[in-house]
């Protein structure tokens, strides 16, 4: 299983926008260059999680993302879900019908242990991932930074909403 870097970039912009005072946005632009990442890929992120519910966008002179939640009601597998989409890494095509001895019918009316270990292992993933809060992840991370970092987060998101404000 393979995550993209998208999912990686989604997670750590829903972790800023989860620092943002209330009723405040920050321009997708901003964002992507608090990450360093590019604003257009970007976007297409902040899309999906926008389409799944997870963050809200508004436009205008004030506009910009915020989360459209609490941290602590989004989990890891929402925002994957949002980015990569829900359909299950494994797809079995029951390759056990194919060949010269291959399965018949019948023999196929359940899944082959191949196929229902790997569902198990993704029931698993899914649900590890859906068990960590966006809150958590943040408090990690405000629990690792140093003081002159969370200083200087806390004073370019200040720069970054005010300008928008």
């Amino acid at each position: 299983m393979k995550i993209g870097k998208g999912v990686e970039w989604a997670v750590h912009a829903c972790a800023v926008l989860a620092l943002l005072p209330d009723e405040a946005a920050l321009p997708g632009e901003a964002l992507a260059d608090f990450l360093d990442v590019p604003q257009p890929y970007l976007a297409k992120q902040l899309q999906a999680l926008s389409r799944a519910g997870l963050v809200r966008a508004q436009r205008g002179a004030a506009g910009g993302y915020q989360l459209a939640r609490a941290a602590s009601a989004i989990s890891l597998w929402d925002i994957t879900a949002a980015v990569e989409g829900t359909a299950p890494s494994f797809r079995c095509t029951e390759i056990r019908r194919n060949g010269p001895c291959g399965a018949t019918p019948a023999e196929c009316r359940k899944p082959c242990d191949i196929a229902a270990a790997f569902a198990r292992a993704e029931a698993n993933y899914r649900a590890e991932l859906a068990a960590v809060p966006l809150a958590q992840m943040v408090a990690g991370a405000t629990r690792t930074a140093s003081e002159d970092r969370k200083r200087l987060i806390s004073q370019w998101i200040g720069e970054a909403v005010s300008l928008r404000s």
